[in-house]
Protein backbone atom coordinates (compact mmCIF):
# COMPACT_ATOMS: atom_id res chain seq x y z
CA UNK A 1 0.00 0.00 0.00
CA UNK A 2 1.45 3.42 -0.96
CA UNK A 3 2.47 5.80 1.80
CA UNK A 4 0.55 9.02 2.39
CA UNK A 5 3.35 10.97 0.69
CA UNK A 6 3.04 9.00 -2.55
CA UNK A 7 0.98 10.88 -5.16
CA UNK A 8 -1.99 8.88 -6.44
CA UNK A 9 -1.59 7.38 -9.88
CA UNK A 10 -3.02 9.16 -12.90
CA UNK A 11 -5.58 6.41 -13.34
CA UNK A 12 -6.78 6.62 -9.74
CA UNK A 13 -6.94 10.42 -9.89
CA UNK A 14 -9.09 10.27 -13.02
CA UNK A 15 -11.28 7.54 -11.61
CA UNK A 16 -11.97 9.28 -8.29
CA UNK A 17 -12.48 12.73 -9.79
CA UNK A 18 -14.85 11.47 -12.48
CA UNK A 19 -16.77 9.53 -9.83
CA UNK A 20 -17.29 12.79 -7.94
CA UNK A 21 -18.27 14.61 -11.13
CA UNK A 22 -20.82 11.92 -12.01
CA UNK A 23 -22.32 12.36 -8.53
CA UNK A 24 -23.42 15.92 -9.32
CA UNK A 25 -27.13 16.13 -10.05
CA UNK A 26 -28.31 17.30 -13.47
CA UNK A 27 -29.52 20.57 -11.95
CA UNK A 28 -26.18 21.15 -10.17
CA UNK A 29 -24.31 20.57 -13.43
CA UNK A 30 -26.64 22.91 -15.27
CA UNK A 31 -26.31 25.70 -12.69
CA UNK A 32 -22.52 25.41 -12.42
CA UNK A 33 -22.17 25.16 -16.20
CA UNK A 34 -24.19 28.36 -16.65
CA UNK A 35 -21.81 30.24 -14.33
CA UNK A 36 -18.79 28.82 -16.15
CA UNK A 37 -20.28 29.78 -19.54
CA UNK A 38 -20.83 33.36 -18.37
CA UNK A 39 -17.24 33.58 -17.14
CA UNK A 40 -15.97 32.29 -20.48
CA UNK A 41 -18.12 34.67 -22.54
CA UNK A 42 -16.91 37.57 -20.36
CA UNK A 43 -13.22 36.90 -21.11
CA UNK A 44 -11.82 39.87 -23.03
CA UNK A 45 -9.95 37.56 -25.41
CA UNK A 46 -13.21 35.94 -26.58
CA UNK A 47 -14.40 39.18 -28.18
CA UNK A 48 -11.69 38.97 -30.85
CA UNK A 49 -11.77 35.19 -31.38
CA UNK A 50 -13.52 34.26 -34.62
CA UNK A 51 -12.87 30.50 -34.94
CA UNK A 52 -13.44 28.24 -31.92
CA UNK A 53 -12.83 24.51 -31.56
CA UNK A 54 -14.92 23.11 -28.72
CA UNK A 55 -15.92 19.77 -27.29
CA UNK A 56 -19.62 18.91 -27.25
CA UNK A 57 -20.54 18.00 -23.68
CA UNK A 58 -21.24 14.35 -22.91
CA UNK A 59 -22.44 12.74 -19.70
CA UNK A 60 -21.24 14.76 -16.69
CA UNK A 61 -18.97 17.26 -18.49
CA UNK A 62 -19.39 21.02 -18.15
CA UNK A 63 -22.14 21.84 -20.63
CA UNK A 64 -21.03 23.50 -23.87
CA UNK A 65 -24.18 23.29 -26.00
CA UNK A 66 -25.57 26.63 -24.69
CA UNK A 67 -22.18 28.21 -25.45
CA UNK A 68 -22.18 26.78 -28.97
CA UNK A 69 -25.69 28.12 -29.54
CA UNK A 70 -24.59 31.59 -28.37
CA UNK A 71 -21.51 31.59 -30.60
CA UNK A 72 -23.50 30.50 -33.64
CA UNK A 73 -26.00 33.32 -33.12
CA UNK A 74 -23.21 35.88 -32.75
CA UNK A 75 -21.43 34.80 -35.93
CA UNK A 76 -18.46 32.86 -34.58
CA UNK A 77 -17.16 29.93 -36.62
CA UNK A 78 -17.65 26.88 -34.38
CA UNK A 79 -15.77 23.64 -35.00
CA UNK A 80 -16.24 20.41 -33.07
CA UNK A 81 -14.12 17.26 -32.96
CA UNK A 82 -14.54 14.13 -35.01
CA UNK A 83 -12.66 11.24 -33.39
CA UNK A 84 -10.72 9.00 -35.76
CA UNK A 85 -10.10 6.17 -33.30
CA UNK A 86 -8.08 3.96 -35.69
CA UNK A 87 -5.68 6.85 -36.29
CA UNK A 88 -5.83 8.08 -32.67
CA UNK A 89 -6.51 11.67 -33.72
CA UNK A 90 -9.14 14.37 -33.96
CA UNK A 91 -10.37 16.33 -36.96
CA UNK A 92 -12.25 19.63 -36.79
CA UNK A 93 -15.55 20.17 -38.59
CA UNK A 94 -17.60 23.35 -38.69
CA UNK A 95 -21.18 23.11 -37.43
CA UNK A 96 -23.95 25.65 -37.97
CA UNK A 97 -26.93 23.94 -36.37
CA UNK A 98 -26.80 22.06 -33.06
CA UNK A 99 -29.93 20.05 -33.83
CA UNK A 100 -29.04 18.97 -37.34
CA UNK A 101 -25.26 18.76 -37.52
CA UNK A 102 -24.43 16.31 -34.70
CA UNK A 103 -24.73 12.51 -34.64
CA UNK A 104 -23.77 9.92 -32.01
CA UNK A 105 -20.13 9.08 -32.75
CA UNK A 106 -17.15 7.58 -30.95
CA UNK A 107 -18.36 6.15 -27.60
CA UNK A 108 -21.77 7.74 -28.42
CA UNK A 109 -20.29 11.24 -28.02
CA UNK A 110 -22.09 13.79 -30.23
CA UNK A 111 -19.91 14.36 -33.29
CA UNK A 112 -20.20 16.31 -36.55
CA UNK A 113 -21.84 14.68 -39.55
CA UNK A 114 -18.66 14.41 -41.62
CA UNK A 115 -20.58 13.32 -44.71
CA UNK A 116 -21.91 16.82 -45.29
CA UNK A 117 -20.00 19.28 -43.10
CA UNK A 118 -16.85 21.23 -43.89
CA UNK A 119 -13.54 20.13 -42.42
CA UNK A 120 -11.59 23.05 -40.94
CA UNK A 121 -7.84 23.57 -41.18
CA UNK A 122 -6.59 23.36 -37.56
CA UNK A 123 -4.20 26.23 -38.29
CA UNK A 124 -7.25 28.52 -38.54
CA UNK A 125 -8.41 27.69 -35.00
CA UNK A 126 -7.83 30.55 -32.56
CA UNK A 127 -9.19 29.02 -29.34
CA UNK A 128 -9.66 25.46 -28.14
CA UNK A 129 -12.24 24.75 -25.43
CA UNK A 130 -11.03 21.64 -23.64
CA UNK A 131 -12.70 19.03 -21.48
CA UNK A 132 -10.71 16.94 -19.03
CA UNK A 133 -10.84 14.81 -15.92
CA UNK A 134 -8.44 16.55 -13.50
CA UNK A 135 -6.65 19.92 -13.55
CA UNK A 136 -4.03 21.50 -11.33
CA UNK A 137 -3.13 25.01 -10.18
CA UNK A 138 -0.27 25.44 -12.65
CA UNK A 139 -2.15 24.66 -15.86
CA UNK A 140 -1.74 20.90 -15.84
CA UNK A 141 -4.49 18.79 -17.38
CA UNK A 142 -5.35 15.11 -17.43
CA UNK A 143 -7.77 14.11 -20.15
CA UNK A 144 -9.53 10.78 -20.30
CA UNK A 145 -6.47 8.69 -21.15
CA UNK A 146 -6.52 8.63 -24.95
CA UNK A 147 -4.27 11.62 -25.57
CA UNK A 148 -6.46 12.90 -28.43
CA UNK A 149 -6.50 16.54 -27.37
CA UNK A 150 -2.81 16.52 -26.41
CA UNK A 151 -1.91 15.34 -29.92
CA UNK A 152 -4.34 17.75 -31.59
CA UNK A 153 -2.88 20.70 -29.69
CA UNK A 154 0.78 19.82 -30.11
CA UNK A 155 0.66 18.59 -33.71
CA UNK A 156 -2.17 20.51 -35.38
CA UNK A 157 -3.07 23.69 -33.47
CA UNK A 158 -0.09 24.64 -31.29
CA UNK A 159 -0.74 28.39 -31.49
CA UNK A 160 -4.40 28.27 -30.41
CA UNK A 161 -5.40 29.61 -26.99
CA UNK A 162 -6.23 26.68 -24.70
CA UNK A 163 -9.16 27.21 -22.35
CA UNK A 164 -10.39 24.38 -20.13
CA UNK A 165 -13.80 24.18 -18.48
CA UNK A 166 -14.17 22.22 -15.25
CA UNK A 167 -16.11 22.03 -12.04
CA UNK A 168 -14.22 23.14 -8.94
CA UNK A 169 -14.18 19.53 -7.66
CA UNK A 170 -11.92 18.63 -10.60
CA UNK A 171 -9.05 20.77 -9.31
CA UNK A 172 -6.07 19.51 -7.36
CA UNK A 173 -2.88 21.26 -6.27
CA UNK A 174 -0.49 19.34 -8.50
CA UNK A 175 -0.69 16.57 -11.11
CA UNK A 176 1.84 13.86 -12.03
CA UNK A 177 2.25 15.11 -15.59
CA UNK A 178 4.14 13.35 -18.37
CA UNK A 179 6.14 14.87 -21.23
CA UNK A 180 3.24 14.62 -23.72
CA UNK A 181 0.68 16.36 -21.46
CA UNK A 182 -0.15 19.75 -22.94
CA UNK A 183 -0.70 22.55 -20.45
CA UNK A 184 -3.61 24.97 -20.71
CA UNK A 185 -3.60 28.77 -20.73
CA UNK A 186 -6.86 29.39 -18.84
CA UNK A 187 -9.03 27.30 -16.53
CA UNK A 188 -12.59 28.29 -15.70
CA UNK A 189 -14.69 26.79 -12.92
CA UNK A 190 -17.89 27.93 -11.25
CA UNK A 191 -15.75 29.61 -8.57
CA UNK A 192 -12.81 31.18 -10.40
CA UNK A 193 -10.86 31.92 -13.55
CA UNK A 194 -7.19 30.96 -13.50
CA UNK A 195 -4.69 32.22 -16.08
CA UNK A 196 -1.35 30.50 -16.61
CA UNK A 197 1.82 31.62 -18.36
Amino acid sequence: MPSQNTPPSRHLLRQETLRQREALSASQRQQKSAIIATRLLDLAVMARIKTIFTYVNFRSEVETKPLIATWLVTGKKVCVPMTLAKESRLEAYEIRNLDKDLLPGYCQIPEPDATRLKRINPADIEAIILPGSVFDLSGGRLGYGGGYYDRFISQQAPSAIRIALAFELQLTNSLPLLAHDQKIHTLITEERVLHFA
